[in-house]
């Protein structure tokens, strides 16, 4: 079957930060006077709790003093500050909206999600876009690619999925019946659940010869 939707994973997909996920941590939790935090105990703690409007209660499980909703708003400050698009991106989407339904589903609390999406001036950019905030589970859950596809009226063998995470994008839209196309950096290994795979370095030109192959799929 011809995808007649593509679907967009937002961080490190679409977008990135100039500089790497711990610095920027660092600086707000140095900025809300409280303990370091590593990025793989925040990421722990991430996965457990995305049903929610900010990152305070994630923040909240993770010290033991100080004020959480301190840390989240600087953690969201600094990732705003830092946050670019990864270029062509917005016109990729635009163009891929003539010919199919374009959406986005990321994880993340609602607050810090549409945060981005006004910064990078993407909140109408999309046929449809769902954060996991606002659902009782996030990616790799079903019910997560099952909210966007009911959001762009599709069905998953025609949907495309793109993203970066082997585990929450691509095994998860795999399982949920979608096509997978994995977005590799340097040195990392694709998942068994990737239909296909682009370079993050050409992400755009890329995708583009995948659709426009589309037996390549």
């Amino acid at each position: 079957m011809e995808p007649t939707a593509v679907v967009f994973d937002l961080d490190n997909t679409l977008a990135v930060t100039r500089r790497d996920r711990q610095t920027l941590l660092d600086e707000a939790t140095d900025a809300a006077d409280v303990r370091p935090i590593d990025r793989a105990e925040y990421l722990a703690a991430h996965g457990e709790d995305l049903a929610s409007e900010t990152r305070a209660p994630i923040f909240d499980s993770i010290i033991d003093e100080g004020d959480p909703g301190a840390v989240a708003a600087s953690y969201r400050d600094a990732i705003r500050r830092d946050l670019a698009p990864v270029d062509g991106a917005e016109s990729l989407v635009r163009d891929l909206r003539t010919d199919y339904r374009v959406g986005l589903l990321t994880d993340g609390p609602m607050r810090a999600q549409h945060d981005k999406l006004e910064h990078l001036g993407w909140t109408d950019l999309f046929d449809a876009a769902v954060v996991t905030g606002s659902l009782p589970a996030g990616k790799p859950d079903e019910r997560a690619f099952r909210a966007i596809l009911d959001a762009l009226d599709v069905e998953p063998a025609e949907t495309v999925f793109v993203g970066d995470n082997p585990t929450a994008d691509i095994e998860g839209a795999a399982a949920a019946g979608l096509v997978t196309v994995q977005v590799l950096r340097d040195g990392e290994t694709p998942s068994a659940a990737a239909h296909a795979t682009v370079s993050a370095e050409s992400l755009v030109e890329e995708l583009r010869g995948l659709l426009a192959a589309q037996t390549r799929l």
